[in-house]
């Protein structure tokens, strides 16, 4: 399916030609907090379990970086920006091996990527705000990203393997159309699964009830 304003070839590029990683850290669970501090974390789990595809920092929980721990030759280039792509590097699940979010709203907050995770920042002018989301969640990124995969116990992707892939991608003005379709479907999503959850409530309310 395409939106029919829109035609001609998407273009066809490897993820190493339109993106550049950044230095990340290795603080662990321990080194993180959720009551206070200066700087934030991603931590690979997260990503995992709880991180919208689209990341808003208004909208979720992420810990601080405990304030006894030295960031402070951590370089201002390795803070996360809006348009960041940010991947766990690492999984005991193939499904989940390379899995990411999108930065769209750090609401000039101060980031960093952690443990266990590639930051990918695109190249000026290649994506439009919120369109690679869910470009790494298309099954033909998908698949690749696992091939690249490695290990037995635990899978990981690393930065030379997953630079190979290739992406194909339309023009900014069809990503933007794209991006934000699919944002809504998300949003609608959300609804429905919030419903589900207040009704299922109810319904166990109502048992514990008549038991």
């Amino acid at each position: 399916m395409r939106f029919p304003e829109f035609e001609g070839e998407w273009e066809v590029k490897k993820l190493g030609e339109v993106m550049d990683f950044k230095v990340t850290n290795s603080f662990s669970r321990e080194n993180l907090n959720y009551e206070y501090g200066t700087v934030k974390n991603i931590h690979y789990g997260d990503i995992h379990t709880k991180f919208q595809t689209l990341f808003d920092i208004n909208y979720e929980s992420v810990p601080f970086i405990n304030e006894e721990i030295d960031i402070s030759r951590i370089s201002e280039e390795n803070y996360c920006k809006n348009g960041d792509v940010i991947f766990a590097d690492a999984s005991e699940d193939l499904n989940d091996v390379g899995k990411s979010i999108e930065i769209i709203n750090i609401n000039e907050e101060r980031l960093l990527s952690g443990l266990h995770t590639l930051l990918a920042r695109p190249k000026k002018d290649i994506f439009h705000l919120g369109f690679s989301g869910y470009l790494f969640k298309s099954n033909s990124v998908r698949t690749q990203i696992q091939k690249e995969s490695q290990g037995s116990k635990v899978l990981s992707i690393s930065v030379g393997r997953i630079s190979k892939i290739e992406l194909s991608f339309p023009s900014v003005e069809e990503q933007k159309k794209i991006s934000s379709f699919l944002a809504l479907l998300d949003e609608r999503i959300q609804t429905q699964s919030k419903i589900l959850i207040h009704l299922k409530s109810l319904i166990e309310s109502l048992n514990d009830s008549l038991s």
